[in-house]
């Protein structure tokens, strides 16, 4: 077995000064490590147990077929400070029928992103 000492997840934009404003700003998202220099710059966030690298260009129009789950303490909070500062909302919180409460955004490309609250009741926190 492959013993995996770090992961990220690398996104290549088709701008990527808009994707890193998105990222660090809109998102709040806290920068792990930046690296070469001028607009194609590499900018790795933190999330959570993860990373998510912003470098490069994309080549062509990027296929929005990635999408990134990050779960939150409380997603209503998330949806009324992602709200105030402009990030797409493609759907307000909902508690899901496995119990999940998910809240769908959008990227500049596309890629929906999945912001979700692990309520306290749900079988994820719970330990018999």
């Amino acid at each position: 077995m492959v013993h995996v000492l770090s992961s990220r997840i690398l996104l290549h934009p088709a701008d990527p000064e808009r994707s890193r404003i998105f990222y660090g700003e809109s998102l709040g998202l806290p920068v792990y490590r930046e690296f070469g220099t001028g607009p194609e710059r590499g900018t790795v966030y933190f999330l959570g147990g993860g990373f998510l690298e912003v470098s490069g260009r994309a080549s062509a129009p990027p296929v929005p077929c990635l999408e990134l789950w990050m779960q939150v303490a409380d997603v209503r909070a998330a949806y009324d400070e992602l709200s105030a500062r402009g990030v797409e909302v493609l759907r307000e919180p909902v508690r899901e029928p496995w119990g999940l409460i998910e809240m769908w955004i959008r990227d500049p490309d596309g890629h929906r992103i999945v912001v979700v609250e692990v309520p306290a009741d749900h079988p994820l926190r719970y330990r018999p």
